[in-house]
């Protein structure tokens, strides 16, 4: 790797009063370019200057394996100017050095070793030394981020593919995949399978396996787990350049609280909470962010815009919102302390979010930051200037759960339950929605997505290609975990993979055609994608017959032509001779029926189309007599159309 290194040999720093302003009033959104360990040249001798926020610490230094891990050989000075900022430039180390800051607090003469909270590389855990990297890179994806504004706008077919990295692929047991060796086959089954993105479960650096990353102690590092930067970088690359949109999962909420880490970093609370009513998650057994200081806002703000600017993500998934809203989220009651308003409204971390937001978009306009966020907290993806958080999506938690709950019903007793399916429509413009059906879905013993369908193995497979059929023609942009795109039986283990071996089974083949061919018809609709968050882009037909369990509904496009009606019958019973309203006349072409023999249903259908009957029906002109097959979706256009 070639770059030119900076010069400190003038001011024999990196950081200037000006970057001391913006990060000490929390406007700092490129602290990575400042703080951290950077090569760097001296008088002509190169070298590493390093820099690192510890305004509590009496004393620091660097060490590592250039000085025999020793306190005190290598001491860092403090600025001079209140910024508790620590520097120094240490001679003829840098790219692969390993190192740590060792600290020692004026308070209680508490000394601790801690990795450098910028650091761009760890070491393989459960080693926890940082490394001195140089991340450049000589990008090539270039025509992608020119025209990246394309697959990011809210019109926009976004079908999303969610992974976790160690587990996609398992070479062998126990093995996880790198970075390089995943990139071309992980394109080759996006491009095969029709998704527009992917979304990584959190790559930055994680002590613990097992939380999938979202225990982040890496904010400015992928997990060296996989590889270096540079093939993380790769791999993000060759997805672009195959067209595929990258969405990181990013955890501003919490972090653990691993002695090497964040927490106590210089004998104080430095970066999380000092109350211990605001500073422990009891849900993760972990460290909130202080969210009320403004260097720390710097932090995790300067995150967010790393990960886009110098990985070319293309959005962030913010990961458990709902917990950073209330005060008392999954807090019992004297557990918590009201604002200063008297609410359970969390105001620090509600402006974070809002200037975090702001500062992404301004940044990257053509990004997508997304929220996961399992309450109605009105305007998540609202404009912060009227008010809102300043999301670009929300994830549907309230779809996702209601529909689970219908599809795990026998479908003897779904004609109970209606509110379950159509009350989703009633709040779906309320926010820019995506549908999730995520990794949370299919762990902990809650079963894979097949595995929570009723009835014997032919009737699960149906009912979960009728599953996707909705949630692909339902308003919202769409999430698919891993697996489940080709019934992955068993529930998801980051351990052992998926069961890619299914395939080898013609009824596996059937759903993996069938969730490929919705993708495809989603794409190539409008009237499935440009008008998701738009009442105008979705008309129920008939939501009124429980006692059969069917839903008719029209989705559609901006131009008058762009119409697709769906069809869904929710029990094992076909209906023939059914009557659907449409509202004009001609032959409308089935182009999809999950019950289709190449899906592994059982052939059921409309035999491509029919031909509109001047009957009234459900306050329409004309209407269809369709054949609804059993278990499954059927979808028409008008011909022509």
């Amino acid at each position: 790797m070639q770059q030119t290194l900076p010069d400190i040999a003038k001011t024999g720093s990196l950081v200037t009063g000006y970057d001391v302003y913006l990060f000490r009033q929390g406007n700092h959104s490129r602290l990575y370019e400042k703080l951290g360990a950077h090569p760097a040249v001296a008088g002509g001798t190169e070298g590493t200057f390093f820099s690192v926020w510890a305004p509590n610490a009496d004393e620091v230094s660097v060490i590592g394996d250039f000085n025999g891990w020793r306190a005190g050989e290598d001491p860092l000075t403090v600025r001079g100017d209140d910024s508790g900022i620590w520097e120094g430039f240490v001679l003829d180390i840098g790219h692969g050095t390993l190192y740590k800051y060792h600290i020692r607090s004026r308070y209680n003469d508490y000394c601790v070793e801690k990795g450098d909270p910028f650091a761009r590389f760890w070491e393989v855990p459960p080693k926890t030394a940082s490394v001195v990297w140089d991340i450049s890179y000589a990008w090539r994806d270039r025509a992608w981020m020119r025209c990246r504004e394309e697959v990011n706008t809210p019109d926009a077919p976004i079908s999303v593919y969610e992974v976790h990295l160690g587990s996609w692929r398992m070479p062998g047991e126990r093995r996880c995949n790198s970075y390089q060796n995943l990139a071309t086959e992980l394109a080759d089954h996006l491009l095969d399978t029709g998704f527009t993105h992917v979304e990584f479960l959190p790559v930055m650096e994680h002590p613990f396996y097992p939380s999938w990353g979202y225990q982040t102690l890496g904010y400015f590092a992928p997990t060296s787990r996989y590889g270096t930067p540079q093939e993380f970088m790769h791999l993000v690359e060759h997805l672009h350049l195959r067209g595929i949109g990258v969405i990181l999962d990013w955890v501003p909420s919490h972090f653990p609280s691993d002695g090497y880490g964040l927490s106590y970093f210089d004998g104080t609370y430095l970066y999380e909470h000092a109350l211990p009513g605001l500073r422990y998650h009891p849900e993760w057994k972990s460290c909130v962010f202080n969210l009320a200081r403004n260097e720390v806002r710097s932090f995790l703000i300067s995150s967010a815009v790393f990960w886009l600017e110098r990985y070319h993500a293309d959005g962030l998934r913010v990961d458990a919102v709902s917990s950073m809203l209330y005060l008392d989220y999954a807090r019992s009651a004297g557990e918590w302390t009201p604002n200063v308003y008297g609410g359970r409204e969390n105001l620090e971390s509600i402006a974070f979010l809002r200037k975090m937001n702001d500062t992404v978009h301004a940044n990257f306009p053509d990004a997508l930051v997304i929220a996961e966020e399992a309450t109605a907290w009105p305007g998540v993806t609202a404009p912060t200037a009227t008010g809102g958080l300043g999301f670009d999506l929300k994830w549907n938690m309230g779809w996702m759960h209601d529909t689970l709950d219908y599809f795990a019903l026998d479908p003897a007793f779904r004609r109970y339950r209606p509110d379950l399916l159509t009350f989703s429509i009633w709040y779906a413009f309320s926010e820019r929605y995506i549908l999730p059906l995520s990794h949370d879905e299919v762990v902990h013993e809650k079963s894979a997505l097949i595995g929570k369908m009723p009835g014997d193995e032919w009737r699960k497979r149906a009912n979960l290609r009728l599953l996707f059929g909705y949630m692909f023609t339902h308003p919202g942009k769409k999430l698919l975990f891993m697996g489940g795109e080709f019934g992955q039986w068993s529930e998801w283990s980051h351990e052992t993979g998926l069961e890619w071996h299914l395939l080898e089974y013609a009824p596996h083949q059937g759903i993996l055609r069938w969730v490929t061919d919705l993708n495809r018809l989603y794409r190539r609709e409008p009237a499935l994608h440009e008008r998701d968050a738009d009442p105008a882009g979705f008309e129920w037909v008939d939501f009124s017959d429980v006692e059969k369990s069917v839903v008719s509904y029209l989705r559609r496009g901006r131009s008058a032509d762009d119409v697709v009606l769906v069809a869904c019958n929710f029990t094992p019973v076909p209906r023939y001779n059914y009557r659907v309203g449409v509202p004009f006349g001609g032959f409308w072409k089935e182009v999809l029926n999950s019950d289709a023999t190449e899906y592994g249903g059982s052939g059921v259908g409309n035999l491509g189309g029919v031909e509109a009957e001047q009957v009234p029906a459900h306050g329409r002109p004309w209407s269809l007599p369709l054949t609804l097959p059993p278990l499954a979706a059927v979808v028409f256009t008008p011909e022509g159309a």
